[in-house]
This record gives C-alpha cells, sequence and structure tokens, in this order.
C-alpha cells in the first residue's frame, strides 16, 4: 500500500492509495479532478473507488467529474451531501480493494456527516494508515461547525484514540505551522512543541508536506490530545476535559486567524487552469 500525498488549492491534501499488487488505486477526497488525474496517469494506476470524509466543497467537488470519467467508479462516504455518493457507509462497516482493508469511523462534529477511515493490509510490515479529513490535524483538530464538543472528545479520545499508537495521520489540510503556534501558546514550557515547530517550519519554507504524523506523536504535542494534562488544564481554566476541550477549541478559533481564503470558485478555476488562455496573453 502506497499512499501519494497530493496537495490542492490553498491548503488542502487529497490522496491516492495504490494496491501496488494491482495498480489499483483509491482516491481520498478527491477535489481536484485534473491534479488527481495527471498523478493516475504517472503512476499508471486504474481509479476504482473514492472515500470522501465529508461533503465540504474542498473535500467532495470533484466527485461528480471523477464519476463522469470512470463510469461505475464508487464513492463511499456518510453523508447524502456528498457528490456522487453511491454506498452510504456506517460506524464500524470495513471494506476491501484487493489486499487493502478499510474501517470506516464516524466522527461527526466538523459537519454531521464526517466520517474518517483508517487503512491497513494483513501482514504487512507496514504501519496502518488513518485518513482523518477535518477531524484530526497534526496539532490540532477541526472546527465544531456542525457539532459539540462532548462530541470530537468522544471522537478524539474513543474512536481515533483507539487506534495503534503507530497510525500514520493523513490529515485534511496543511496547518500544522499555525496549530504548533497555538500549542506552544497553551503549553510554552513542551519542548517537543518546540521541536516539532521548529520542524514543520523547516518543512514549510521547503514547501513540503507535515504529513504523515503518527498518533504516538499526536498526544505527546497536540493539545487536543492533551485535556486532562495539566498545563493544558491550567491554560483553560478547567479540568473537565469537554470543558477543556470547548475552551482550547474557542481559543483557537480566535488565535492569528488567517487571511480571508480567496473565493472557493476562483480557486479552483486557477487549480484547474481554467485562466490559463487569459494568462497566456500577456
Amino acid at each position: 500500500m502506497k499512499v501519494k500525498v497530493i496537495s490542492v488549492l490553498e491548503d488542502n491534501y487529497m490522496y491516492l492509495v495504490i494496491e501496488e499488487s494491482t495498480r489499483d488505486a483509491i482516491a481520498v477526497d478527491a477535489a481536484v479532478p485534473k491534479r488527481l488525474l495527471e498523478i493516475i496517469k504517472k503512476e499508471d494506476v486504474v481509479l476504482r473507488a473514492i472515500l470522501t470524509t465529508h461533503h465540504h466543497w474542498d473535500h467532495a467537488r470533484g466527485n461528480e467529474e471523477l464519476a463522469r470519467l470512470f463510469p461505475g467508479l464508487r464513492v463511499f462516504g456518510a453523508d447524502q451531501r456528498i457528490g456522487a455518493l453511491t454506498h452510504t457507509v456506517t460506524h464500524g462497516q470495513e471494506l476491501t480493494f484487493g489486499a487493502i482493508r478499510v474501517r470506516c469511523l464516524f466522527t461527526p462534529c466538523h459537519t454531521s456527516g464526517h466520517m474518517c477511515y483508517f487503512m491497513w493490509e494483513d501482514d504487512s510490515p507496514d504501519a496502518p494508515a488513518l485518513f482523518s479529513g477535518d477531524t484530526l490535524f497534526v496539532g490540532g483538530c477541526g472546527q465544531f461547525f456542525e457539532g459539540t464538543a462532548e462530541q470530537m472528545h468522544t471522537n478524539l479520545t474513543q474512536i481515533l484514540g483507539d487506534l495503534p499508537k503507530d497510525t500514520k495521520v493523513f490529515c485534511g489540510h496543511e496547518c500544522t505551522v499555525r496549530n504548533l503556534k497555538f500549542a506552544l501558546k497553551v503549553e510554552p514550557e513542551n519542548e517537543t512543541v518546540k521541536e516539532k515547530l521548529a520542524w514543520a517550519k523547516q518543512r514549510d519554507d521547503e514547501d513540503l508536506p507535515t504529513v504523515p504524523s503518527t498518533l504516538q506523536e499526536e498526544f505527546l504535542y497536540n493539545p487536543f490530545l492533551r485535556v486532562t494534562e495539566e498545563p493544558v488544564q491550567r491554560f483553560t481554566g478547567h479540568t473537565d476535559p469537554v470543558e477543556v476541550l470547548r475552551t482550547l477549541r474557542t481559543h483557537r478559533d480566535n488565535f492569528k486567524k488567517p487571511k480571508e481564503r480567496p473565493n472557493p470558485p476562483a480557486v479552483l478555476a486557477f487549480d484547474w487552469g481554467l485562466f490559463s488562455p487569459f494568462l497566456d496573453k500577456k
């Protein structure tokens, strides 16, 4: 099982998971078909399915076009708002793609229909992979757009937090530097946060991804997984884990907010090269 990390849009990741013996592939959060098709051609693989974590345009926008290009393409997800959805999955459901096994993990909060995907191959020495969408980020977690702190706490501690500690975390956005700057504000004496932030800044300077991390690492520097730690509780003024999480999310929402994003259709137009004829005329 090989995972291709594909940077798209402003800071999104989509992924192509390749079953190396058959050269079949699964896409995760196929937002930009043009870019995905380039990787499929370069890798000489056949796209068999799409796994969509949630319905937001920057994760699901490419489903309809890909379904038209690949008749019979299966599109999996847990929310009827997902475009071109063919298979509705439920928590704990397992899927098989050749040697690749997938367990669907329902994590409502960022959206009410958010699904994460845990992947592994039996008898493989490689660590399993978690495609966490906008639930768990490197150093952070997703915003509570359609859910509650109680739900996110369950997601992070009982559903994702119980996975094998060597699980590789492939998240939906590159926001690691911002997340770790916030983590350092929460725990200014945490040496692991300092080291990870320095590493992430260097990766950012070199325009390289910071994914994957591992679940074990996340427990050392991600404040949203450290809600029972005394420094994190002291920062929030709470000891109840749910209240700690709720307060952390409020602080993070107001922490050095990035500049307003460009208009989404305009971003897609640039990414798809729709403006190229005009730019070439310069």
